[in-house]
Formats: structure tokens, sequence, C-alpha cells
């Protein structure tokens, strides 16, 4: 087998140490190092005195990163993985997966994983975050609504939503010990106020102490996790702004025209896939099935067995779904007319998802000719086949009971 690499080295790593096999024209030479950034120095200082300018390390939790952070200013570090560079079974050591790694790199034979550059990683770190604080708000949220429930409190059933203003400050007060319901209720704000006597019984409750001094903690920690929230977007939109990376501006905006798309969407999409789509992903085709949203590929005896989609990047597959449903609620555009179509034959989940995927080609052009979205109207696919169009109205009318007699415009002018 042809050799592409005379001087590679394969790492297994794990979260207090490492094992690398350097392949040194045909020689295998195996250390081991700490992952402390003093022993990883001097890792890196063996490899580049050995000539080795190509590294490949499993994708192994977080453990790989700093590793990667220390050898990619010197090195070219494939990350690969796991699922691609299986060893066979009974003959799993860390040395042996080491050298397995080395041999299959040294003979061209991995796939790197895509890594994003600096000004990407350091905006990714910061949505994610972002995201973790959702996930938080929306479980103490639910867990405010079970508690007031516990407690005969029936606010949900005359509010829409009972962490607004007038939610709020009715929690505040049962928090703090308030008791009659009708002074609870006239906290209401705006709309609410029409509802002042379904307010008074759903507030008839009896929270315990125990269970006000846990509401009063629940409200505290959803404002704590509200500012931290604002306090993240706005480090998120000063790193997009930022001079010293203009690119990110230009398609943060351009994304945002995109119909569904909206500015936190637009911000996970950048900080999950870059705005470099050259030398990255070759076409929109790579991409999608990257971010596992386009059908799966399983065969077998020439029979197709399943065409479910795998799970890809999970971030950037959940912020693409949010913005097909907002995009299946505009009017008029291209998206909506998509959806509409395909819900009927496919259900609404499948359609959601397909959407997605035209979402997420429209991005990878976007951002691949740094241009912004152009709308191809709500009437596209009619236009596209009118005489198929024609004949489903005209069988409607026909099943209606209805004989319709139709004449060209142009032929009758």
């Amino acid at each position: 087998m042809e050799i592409v690499h005379r001087i590679c080295c394969g790492i297994d790593v794990h979260a207090k140490n490492l094992v690398a096999c350097l392949i040194c024209n045909g020689k295998k030479e195996t250390r081991t190092f700490s992952t402390i950034t003093v022993d990883l120095m001097r890792f890196r200082d063996w490899l580049t005195s050995a000539g080795c300018k190509h590294v490949a390390i499993e994708s192994t939790g977080v453990y790989w990163k700093p590793v990667f952070n220390i050898l990619e200013s010197e090195l070219e570090v494939i990350l690969i993985n796991p699922e691609h560079a299986r060893a066979l079974r009974g003959r799993k050591t860390d040395v042996k997966d080491a050298e397995w790694l080395a041999d299959l790199l040294q003979h061209g034979l991995v796939k790197a994983s895509f890594i994003p550059p600096p000004e990407i990683r350091e905006l990714r770190e910061l949505t994610r975050y972002r995201e973790s604080l959702v996930r938080e708000h929306t479980a103490i949220a639910n867990r405010i609504q079970k508690l007031i429930e516990s407690g005969n409190i029936k606010l949900a059933q005359v509010a829409t939503d009972v962490l607004g203003a007038s939610g709020r400050a009715m929690l505040r007060r049962l928090a703090d010990g308030e008791m009659d319901a009708s002074k609870l209720a006239d906290l209401a704000r705006g709309k609410l106020k029409d509802k002042h006597g379904a307010l008074k019984l759903a507030l008839e409750g009896r929270l315990t102490v125990a269970q006000r001094f846990v509401l009063k903690e629940l409200l505290k920690r959803i404002e704590e996790l509200e500012a931290a929230g604002s306090r993240v977007d706005r480090q998120i939109e000063e790193a997009i702004k930022d001079d010293s990376h203009p690119k990110l501006a230009r398609a943060w905006k351009n994304l945002q025209t995109i119909p569904g798309v909206g500015r936190r969407v637009a911000e996970v999409v950048m900080a999950e896939i870059g705005v470099q789509m050259d030398g990255v992903f070759p076409t929109d085709a790579h991409l999608a099935s990257w971010a596992g949203l386009c059908p799966g590929n399983k065969e077998s005896a020439g029979k197709r067995m399943s065409g479910r989609t795998r799970h890809g990047n999970t971030y950037l597959r959940s912020a693409l779904v949010q913005a097909a449903w907002a995009a299946s609620m505009s009017k008029g555009t291209y998206l909506a007319s998509q959806y509409k179509r395909l819900q009927r034959r496919l259900g609404r989940k499948k359609a959601l998802v397909a959407v997605a995927h035209s979402i997420l080609v429209i991005i990878y052009y976007i951002l691949d000719r740094e241009q912004s979205y152009i709308e191809l109207g709500g009437d596209y696919f009619d236009r596209q086949h009118v005489d198929r169009q024609r004949d489903y109205l005209l069988r409607r009318l026909a099943a209606l009971g209805l004989k319709v007699t139709v004449e060209d415009e142009a032929a009758a002018a």
C-alpha cells in the first residue's frame, strides 16, 4: 500500500495522559506524556525535532482540545471520528490504538473532521453557553409551574404566560406570603385585567412555607439566567462585529434575509459551520450530510432499508428546524409554499426537516457567494408546473360536479 506520510504520529488521548506513536521512515517509537500544558509542549518539541508535520488524533470527548491547541500552530492536526478508525476487536490497548492511528495516517486512510478557525471556535463557545442557559431557563420555568400547581394555584389556566409581567408580579407576592386572591388579581396588567374574576378564582390556593421559599429561590434563579443571557448576547454581538473579522458581520446580515432565520439562528449557524465554505464543504450536499439533514443511506441486496437522517450536528439541526417552523408560517414565500406541499404528503415533522434542509442549502450559497437571499415567491411551484396545476384544479372542480370551460387568455385577446 502506498505510503503518503513517511513521518507522522498517531495519538490516543485520555484525560490525564496521551500515548503517541511516531512513525519515522518505517520505524515506530511510542511514548507517553501527561496532558498538562508543560508536558504537551515537551511532546510538541519531540515531534518537531523528529521532522513530523502530520498528526492524527481521535475525537474523544473534549480531551483532544488541549492537545490540538498546543499542536495546531506548528503541525497539521487531523481530528478523526472514532467511528472511522476502529481497531480490530480483542486488540485494544492504548499503545495499539496509537499505532493503529499512525498506520492509518501513514497510508492516507483517515478523513479529517471539520475544525473551525479560532474566531469561529470562540463564537461557538458563546452560542453553546447561551443554549445551556436557555435549557436551564426552560427547566426552571417548568419547575415553577409544577410548584404552583401542587399548591393549587391555577394561574396557567388563565394567563397565557405565567412568567410575563403580570404573572411574575403575582408570583413574587405569593412568595412573600400574600394570601388574598383579590389583591393578587389586582396586579394584572394589560388585557389580563379583563380576566379579574377568573384570576381571583385561579389564585385561591394553599402554598406551604417551604413552597413559598422554593418559589422565591426559583424566581431569583430565573432572573439570574435572564441577566446572564443578556450579557452573553452582548458578547456574541461584539464578537461578530469585531473589525478584525469583517466577514462575520456581513454573513450575519445576509443570513437574516432568509425567511425564518433571525438573529439567534444566524449566530448559531455561523458558530457551527463558520462562514468559509470553500475548502471546507465542497458542495451543499456535503454540508447537509455533515449536519444530518439529508436522507440516510442504508441499502442491502438492492433494497433500500431505511432513509432515516443521522444525528449530525445537534445544535445546528435544532436551530434550522426552528427556522423552518418560523418560515412555514411566513406569507408569500418559497419556503412556506414548500412546507405546505410536503406537509400534505409527508406529515408535519418530515416536512419541517425537508424545509430545514432547503434552508441549509440556501445558507451554503449565501455564505459561499457572500450575497443576501433572493426570494422566489410563494407561487414558484405553480409557475414551474402551470399545466399540472391547471389540470389539478380542473379535476377538483369536476369532482364538485361543476362543468368548466377553459379559454386561454392570450388566445382570447
